[in-house]
C-alpha cells in the first residue's frame, strides 16, 4: 500500500473516464486511499489543454494535437476507427469496410468542433456522403446507430470488442488513420509521484484491454 497523499486534477472529455480509465480508478484507489482524484470534465481536448495553461488541472486525457506551447503530449494508444451500424444494415455483415465503401452513406456524424469530429472530417474529405443525420458524441453517436438512424464512425475504445454482435455492429474500417489518444501535462518532470502513477497506472490498463 502506497503512502502517498494529496490530490491529483484530471481534465477529461465526458466518456473517457468510462471508457479509458473505470478500472485503473478502481485499482490506483486501492494502492493510493490518502490520494484524492478530482476529475472535472470539458467539451473538448483544446478546452482541457486550455484549463492545463490555466493551471486549472495537474494532467489531461486528451486526442493528440499539434504541438502546444507549455504542454508536453504523451501518447498513449492509437485508436483504430469502425463503421457501426444496425444489424441487418448495409455492410454489417462485413469483416472489413473501406473508406471509398462510405460514399452515399447517410453518417450520424461527430461534432467538428471536437478534436475526433475535426479529424475525422478531414480524413473523409474525399468521400461523398449523403445528407448526414446530425451530430453527436462517441456514445451519443453509437447509440443512435443501435437505434437505426443510420450509420457512424467512432474509434474502437479499450472497452469494447473488435466486433460487436447484437443490436449494433462495429465493422473494421480501412483507410483512416487511427486516433491517437494519451495525456497532457504542463510539465512531466514536475508532476508529483502520485500524478505520474495515477497516469502510468490508466495508460498501462488502457494497453492491456486494447491488446
Amino acid at each position: 500500500m502506497s503512502s502517498a497523499k494529496g490530490s491529483i486534477r484530471i481534465m477529461t472529455g465526458a466518456a473517457t473516464i468510462r471508457h479509458f480509465m473505470s478500472e485503473a480508478i478502481v485499482e490506483f484507489r486501492f494502492r493510493n486511499p490518502q490520494v484524492s482524484l478530482e476529475f472535472r470534465t470539458a467539451p473538448s481536448s483544446g478546452d482541457c489543454l486550455a484549463a492545463l495553461l490555466e493551471d486549472d488541472a495537474d494532467l489531461a486525457w486528451v486526442t493528440m494535437s499539434d504541438p502546444v506551447d507549455g504542454i508536453e503530449q504523451r501518447p498513449v494508444m492509437l485508436l483504430p476507427w469502425a463503421l457501426a451500424m444496425r444489424a441487418g444494415e448495409i455492410y454489417s455483415d462485413r469483416a472489413w469496410v473501406e473508406v471509398p465503401e462510405l460514399s452515399g452513406l447517410r453518417l450520424i456524424r461527430l461534432p467538428e468542433d471536437s478534436s475526433s469530429g475535426a479529424r475525422l472530417a478531414e480524413s473523409l474529405t474525399n468521400v461523398t456522403l449523403a445528407e448526414d443525420s446530425g451530430a453527436a458524441d462517441w456514445d451519443t453517436a453509437l447509440l443512435l446507430a443501435e437505434l437505426g438512424l443510420g450509420h457512424t464512425i467512432v474509434p474502437r475504445l479499450p472497452d469494447q470488442p473488435h466486433t460487436a454482435d447484437g443490436a449494433v455492429r462495429l465493422v473494421p474500417l480501412r483507410g483512416l488513420p487511427p486516433l491517437p489518444v494519451g495525456w497532457a501535462a504542463p510539465s512531466w518532470d514536475a508532476l508529483p509521484p502520485a500524478a505520474r502513477s495515477f497516469a502510468d497506472t490508466v495508460s498501462r490498463n488502457c494497453r492491456v484491454r486494447m491488446a
